[in-house]
């Protein structure tokens, strides 16, 4: 059945540089300090008061553009846009027009047919922020805090390559995750670090479209793509209602009300000349500097899609769990550390992702917080697998090494956990729970092999719990037969 429609998708982002200072002068950037603490006459626009740029600044945005494979202009410049907003003290923001500092770049991401998609980055260029403003509920009025003013953002551009609320989101995901691994942004949405504006249309077999709606401001991956869904389901409805094309409808701004998820009509779009963009006067163009370029490519890490397929192709990881691995580059730090010791990649992905991860989310912190080197995971996964405890005894082992930090051969000799194998004390026992449970025996003998685990259970503690399970399990069959 042929689609009713085609969605389309461009998204922009703004996202906040990790920097100490704000883009053109020395105000420190803060999060959730006391308002209008962090001013100075630059980031007010005072007269007489002059733009720096931040050196940092131009540093990341260049190395953000590199992980988005965009190329980095040789010569920019910098251009006023200018808008009257509360927020915006000085009735314009420095940003970056017609020469973006990156340009024509891409993200790979998965579609949702399960192929590879390609989203083209149309430009990345480099502006300051503006303030926030604050309602205050209950009244009529609104309160506004500057220090955000002047922090430095790229804003990333995206061509209209995404087909779906799904898709959105994967993307987003995606550049946050990038950006992280390259020490760029913390990708905070709850911190307002990235911002987007997904900007949705849909195209009609006969080639209708409807106008562009941006969706301004939207504060979390999932209300990108709930925000997406209802713009679908209310613009097709819309089409409908006219029974024509829309194409003259000019283009427009809605808010999202995350309580209603529902997007709601704020202004028509303005268009470059509404901003009335021109030159900068108080920054001159800027020649990029190739050595800095070529710094920041070559300081680039591996990037979470590649180290992805790295692990699945490598190490021999499902796609699921060399997704978990890599969500997180200091997680994926840690457990290729734990794999010098030797033991399987995928034997200390379990251990990691089961045992580890559960305890650090019982505690709601990080993997920073593992009170042992990651080398000692891999070494306790090592003895596991060659059997000198088994998998019981070994999680025993890691809840002492999180209250000693010892390595784990030394807890297994302390503790005498050190897995029995010897074939004539597995045969005892085993003899011993067919003896205690003849109810058991005669069930298993008889077919039902379901009251196996309670005679496993009788050997594994005539064993102390440090029994090899396998030789247990190939022991008892023996004698049953």
């Amino acid at each position: 059945m042929t689609a009713p429609f085609r969605v389309i998708v461009g998204m922009e982002v703004h996202l906040q540089l990790r920097t100490r200072t704000k883009a053109f002068c020395a105000c420190r950037v803060a999060y959730g300090d006391e308002p209008n603490t962090h001013l100075c006459p630059v980031c007010l626009g005072l007269p007489g008061a002059l733009p720096v740029l931040n050196a940092e600044a131009l540093r990341l945005g260049v190395r953000t553009g590199l992980a988005l494979r965009c190329a980095i202009a040789a010569r920019t410049k910098w251009d006023r846009k200018n808008y009257f907003y509360p927020d915006l003290p000085k009735g314009y923001q420095i940003s970056q027009y017609d020469k973006p500092l990156c340009a024509s770049g891409f993200l790979e991401i998965d579609a949702d047919d399960g192929t590879t998609k390609r989203v083209r980055i149309r430009r990345a260029h480099l502006e300051e922020d503006t303030g926030k403003s604050f309602h205050v509920a209950g009244t009529k009025h609104s309160r506004i805090d500057l220090n955000r003013c002047g922090t430095p953002l790229l804003e990333i551009v995206s061509e209209p390559d995404l087909a779906s609320a799904d898709e959105a989101a994967r993307y987003l995901e995606e550049l946050r995750k990038v950006v992280a691994y390259a020490g760029t942004s913390d990708g905070n949405m709850q911190e307002g670090n990235l911002r987007c504006e997904p900007n949705v249309n849909l195209v009609y077999p006969n080639g209708d479209r409807t106008p562009i709606v941006e969706v301004k401001n939207v504060n979390s991956v999932s209300n990108v793509a709930r925000a997406i869904r209802f713009e679908v389901a209310r613009q097709d409805a819309e089409y409908r209602a006219h029974g024509r094309t829309m194409a003259n409808t000019p283009r427009s701004t809605r808010g999202f009300d995350d309580a209603t998820g529902e997007t709601v009509h704020q202004r028509t779009k303005e268009s470059a000349d509404d901003y009335r963009y021109f030159p900068e006067p108080d920054l001159p163009p800027l020649d990029v500097d190739p050595a800095l370029v070529e710094a920041e490519r070559a300081a680039l890490p591996e990037l979470p899609r590649a180290r992805r397929t790295r692990y699945v192709e490598a190490f021999g990881l499902s796609a699921y769990d060399a997704g978990v691995l890599t969500a997180d580059r200091r997680v994926a730090d840690w457990y290729e550390q734990a794999l010098v010791a030797g033991a399987s990649p995928k034997g200390v992905a379990n251990w990691l992702t089961g045992e580890v991860f559960a305890r650090l989310n019982a505690e709601s912190r990080g993997i920073e917080a593992v009170p042992f080197p990651p080398a000692r995971l891999g070494e306790l996964t090592a003895l596991v697998e060659g059997k000198t405890v088994n998998a019981q005894a070994g999680k025993q082992v890691l809840r002492t090494m999180w209250e000693s930090g010892e390595a784990p051969k030394d807890v297994v000799a302390r503790l005498g956990l050190a897995q029995v194998s010897d074939p004539g004390a597995v045969k005892a026992a085993c003899e011993a729970a067919i003896a205690a449970e003849p109810n058991a025996a005669a069930a298993v003998r008889a077919g039902k092999l379901e009251a196996f685990g309670r005679l496993m259970g009788a050997a594994m503690k005539a064993l102390k719990g440090k029994g090899d399970p396998a030789a247990v399990k190939a022991t008892l069959t023996d004698l049953l037969r």
